[in-house]
């Protein structure tokens, strides 16, 4: 039996990954959604091993050097957010689909080492003014913050070619009608 394939959905911040994945999940058991580690502390309702695996520096450098990501970059400047090897092996082991929901900087790395099959997928807003909109209804981040993630996703954007399909986000049950159906689900 052959593993199932990683689909890797990267995306703007406020384009609406976690809503997307969360959704696909409820709708296909047989899709794991990684959990990624990161050093930043939690938002308010957030919790670990739900949400992200909060890990404090030393213990994130500690499992670089182990070599126990997939991938990890620097985000937004300021934390360390990867993906660790472990709960996706073993997801594939058991027959599911790993979806993992990154930023480009992930994609771009995970591009150069996973084996082929392996699909990257660009969640786009409908706009730009629409996506400073989301950030702004969020509410989680200083203005500060704000206007770091939104230079961040110019940068993003600007990068979206480098992806084998490009979803827009205008509509949640459509994105999850299409990726569902680049999933092969």
């Amino acid at each position: 039996m052959s593993t199932p394939d990683l689909t890797v959905l990267a995306g703007p911040t406020a384009v609406g990954k976690g809503t997307i994945s969360r959704r696909l999940i409820e709708l296909y058991p047989e899709v794991y959604l990684s959990i990624s580690a990161t050093t930043r502390s939690p938002r308010e309702n957030e919790q670990d091993g739900i949400h992200y695996h909060f890990l404090t520096l030393t213990d994130f450098d500690a499992k670089i050097k182990n070599n126990e990501f997939l991938e990890w970059a620097v985000v937004h400047g300021t934390h360390k957010y990867g993906t660790l090897r472990e709960p996706i092996e073993q997801a594939q082991q058991n027959g599911l689909r790993p979806l993992l929901e990154i930023d480009l900087q992930g994609a771009r790395i995970l591009r150069e080492t996973v084996p082929p099959g392996a699909k990257f997928l660009f969640l786009a807003p409908p706009s730009f003014e629409e996506l400073i909109t989301r950030l702004g209804i969020r509410g989680t981040e200083s203005v500060e913050d704000r206007m770091r993630r939104l230079d961040t996703a110019k940068q993003e954007l600007a990068s979206q070619d480098e992806f084998d399909h490009i979803i827009v986000n205008d509509d949640v049950e459509d994105v999850i009608k299409e990726l569902a159906e680049l999933m092969n689900l």
